[in-house]
């Protein structure tokens, strides 16, 4: 995947869609995500967001996670790029299927978790990470912070 030069906020994500049903938010929407979530670091950065279904994500899923089931949010960091061009922090690929259903059984609204699992995402992109207690727990502690700011209740105490 690629992303376009972060010139404008609206240019910090570069969204692609995949999957055509359902609410999705649109590209300006995700850029003022990112933007609250990174802060200065989206200074001349780049994030793709590219939009799947439930086949497509159980086989990503499965072979860089080896879970064979879809799942809500995957991260890809890059590799390494030569200096001086923008930053490419990473793509994000999101199944609004899982999303969907995930927000219903949980008793949130589609755009709260949409937020969540979007700031999620761009953390893992950042270098956090939930594999250890300590560690699950300072990730916690940011998305809620950042969520908060986005006018999202606590996404952990809402379930």
């Amino acid at each position: 995947m690629t992303a376009m030069a972060s010139e404008s906020p609206s240019e910090l994500v570069r969204l692609t869609r995949r999957e055509r049903s359902g609410w999705v938010p649109g590209q300006r929407e995700l850029a003022r995500w990112a933007s609250t979530t990174l802060g200065t670091r989206a200074r001349d950065a780049q994030i793709s967001v590219l939009l799947v279904g439930a086949a497509r994500s159980r086989s990503l899923n499965h072979r860089y996670r080896g879970r064979d089931y879809p799942t809500n949010v995957l991260s890809f960091s890059p590799p390494a790029l030569p200096a001086g061009g923008p930053r490419l922090l990473g793509d994000l690929v999101i199944c609004p299927q899982v999303l969907r259903r995930e927000a219903r059984q949980q008793h949130k609204t589609e755009r709260a978790h949409w937020m969540h699992l979007f700031v999620h995402g761009l953390l893992h992109l950042l270098g956090y990470d939930h594999q250890r207690a300590a560690e699950a727990r300072r990730m916690e502690r940011r998305e809620v912070r950042t969520l908060r700011r986005l006018g999202v209740a606590n996404p952990y105490r809402s379930h």
